[in-house]
């Protein structure tokens, strides 16, 4: 689905996607503001798969439509080959919507049901080409790419299962040659043979197009066998980010052991903590010092005064906690117990 606009199309590839202390933040239909996103930094290369994990409540689909556009940034940037990415409007040109494209959790919902799907895919041709016969030879290629036969470009959205039609609203994705793809748990609804096979789709097009790929998702277990790097987020926040293996086998921060803990017992590792209990907080009303206090099974007093800023935990591993080792406290966190 094309969903972003980059403000120049001459951006090179080989840079990076890139969100700087990214903030968003929405008003309820109460009126109450949700502070979704604060603060967050990630970038993705082409040719990587970053996963995004954590709760529902998060924020995690927050940033990713703020990757795309479709969220305004209250505060900090996203750039794609160091170009910005605007917030998507009506007068936006058709073919600027190339650079980023995000797919949905539920792929029937993003597709026309009355359409047939060669149609739709050619939708995204479109965008960077107007040769009738190009166009017709771009939507075979893709079909082709997707591990879909050329002959479902005839039929319609009902007539596919739930993991074919990933695979074609994936397709329709890549129809207009972008650069990053932000899939917003797209293998959540599936049955498990079906999340494996769109796992090995992703990984194909990242390695055969060099596709880079912020994948966010609440199961920790898939991101594993599918993403180089994680970023594990909780209340708006990056707390742990890093190696995928590093992570898995190392975590620092609780909220990533929880996670973790939440897999059965033959996919992790079982000397973890039980899944913690409780709720995210209210976005409105974000707790004080570190957001995981509240529910934090090793917590102290001054968790709830001090907002932990990232210690290094490993090589490109980091982790907001002041109850590591590698925090040094200051006289600013002296006076707490």
């Amino acid at each position: 689905m094309n969903t972003g606009v980059v403000a120049r199309r001459s951006a090179p590839r080989d840079e990076l996607l890139r969100l700087r202390h990214v903030h968003v933040s929405y008003t309820r239909p109460d009126g109450r503001l949700v502070y979704a996103v604060r603060g967050v930094d990630v970038q993705v290369a082409p040719g990587e798969i970053v996963g995004l994990v954590g709760e529902s409540g998060c924020g995690k689909s927050s940033l990713g439509r703020a990757a795309v556009g479709l969220e305004s940034v209250r505060q900090g940037s996203v750039t794609v080959g160091g170009h910005p990415v605007e917030v998507l409007g009506r007068r936006v040109r058709r073919a600027d919507l190339r650079g980023l494209q995000l797919v949905f959790q539920d792929p029937y919902s993003s597709l026309n049901p009355r359409r047939r799907i060669g149609p739709q895919i050619a939708d995204g041709v479109r965008a960077v080409s107007t040769q009738r016969g190009a166009i017709g030879a771009r939507v075979e290629e893709i079909l082709d790419m997707i591990g879909m036969p050329r002959s479902a470009a005839t039929r319609f959205p009902h007539e596919f299962s739930g993991g074919q039609r990933q695979r074609i609203a994936i397709g329709r994705a890549l129809a207009a040659n972008p650069s990053f793809l932000i899939a917003d748990e797209p293998v959540s609804g599936l049955d498990a043979s079906a999340q494996a096979s769109i796992a090995a789709l992703l990984r194909d097009l990242r390695d055969r197009v060099g596709l880079g790929i912020l994948f966010i998702s609440h199961d920790l277990g898939v991101v594993r066998e599918l993403a180089q790097r994680v970023a594990v987020m909780y209340l708006g926040k990056i707390v742990e980010a890093g190696p995928t293996e590093a992570i898995w086998s190392d975590p620092q921060h609780p909220y990533t052991k929880a996670l973790i803990a939440a897999i059965p017992v033959a996919e992790r590792n079982s000397t973890l903590p039980t899944a913690l209990a409780g709720e995210v907080p209210d976005p409105t009303r974000p707790p004080t010092g570190c957001g995981f206090h509240p529910r934090c099974p090793v917590a102290k007093q001054r968790c709830a005064h001090i907002d932990p800023p990232d210690v290094p935990a490993g090589p490109d591993h980091s982790a907001r906690c002041i109850l590591l080792p590698q925090f040094t406290r200051t006289t600013q966190t002296s006076h707490f117990p």
